[in-house]
């Protein structure tokens, strides 16, 4: 019973992080080239993923209605921290807000707008991994292709192809020191205990070597203000209440939020 409720936890967490059916730029129901169809799964089809996984074929061992609804809300209680832990949105809202920070535009844009913003940026840049899980694990075991177990191992492995490539061989190393196992032939053959840790520092080290970048050409017009100010004798008068419109024009001119954004999403691999 605790092995079934563990695995359905874990499959249902999968549909809920891939409840948004979205299309950025292109039809995603549209085959593409490879003749995979770049589909995200419905919401009735995530319904029916749930209403499965949690029945069973016999009708002494069905699971009752509230034992259901107490998997969907735990689903839900932990989708937020799924979204930071195992997807693109970390680097992304830590790079945004080191660009605020750059700006010294104090609270605008304003936190919900940039959380906002970084969502919808991870849900375009994690499309063909959502579209991946949806083909090899959400439709086959609809169809009774697989069973519930495989269609859990499919996706957990989908989500794992990308989190190596964002993690850095060092990192990964290090947690599986720390683990104490023997180092395997294949990334793939490491568990999840080990590579999301991993992949969760590797992109606190990306987010903050693009926010060091980024601050640069903004702390250069700071000290070139500040050196102005000093030189006129005007030192009562705060430098950043100056520099703060250059600042702007100049993001502005570059077209920055569209350079960010262009970026940040061909920054993943």
């Amino acid at each position: 019973m605790g092995t079934r409720i563990h695995k359905t936890l874990f499959f249902v967490f999968i549909a809920l992080l891939l409840s948004a059916d979205v299309s950025f730029g292109q039809d995603l129901n549209t085959p593409s080239k490879n003749g995979r169809a770049n589909s995200m799964p419905s919401v009735s089809d995530l319904i029916t993923v749930v209403d499965k996984a949690t029945s069973s074929n016999s009708e002494t061992e069905a699971w009752s209605t509230p034992v259901k609804l107490v998997i969907i809300f735990a689903g839900l209680a932990i989708l937020p921290s799924l979204l930071v832990m195992m997807t693109s949105f970390t680097r992304i809202v830590i790079v945004l807000a080191f660009v605020r920070r750059a700006l010294t535009t104090q609270t605008i844009p304003p936190t919900i707008a940039i959380v906002g913003l970084a969502l919808f940026l991870m849900l375009y840049t994690m499309t063909p991994t959502f579209s991946k899980i949806n083909e090899v694990s959400v439709k086959p075991y609809l169809a009774d292709e697989i069973d519930f177990q495989t269609a859990g191992t499919n996706a957990g492995n989908c989500m794992k192809e990308f989190m190596l490539r964002q993690t850095r061989e060092p990192d990964l190393a290090l947690f599986v020191q720390m683990a104490h196992i023997e180092k395997p032939a294949k990334a793939m053959d490491i568990g999840l205990h080990i590579v999301i840790p991993a992949f969760i520092i590797s992109e606190f080290r990306t987010a903050f070597e693009i926010g060091c970048l980024l601050f640069i050409p903004f702390l250069l017009i700071d000290m070139v203000i500040a050196s102005v100010l000093l030189s006129a004798g005007m030192m009562m008068l705060p430098p950043v209440m100056i520099s703060l419109p250059f600042k702007l024009i100049l993001f502005i001119l570059v077209d920055g939020w569209g350079l960010l954004a262009k970026s940040l999403s061909l920054g993943f691999k």
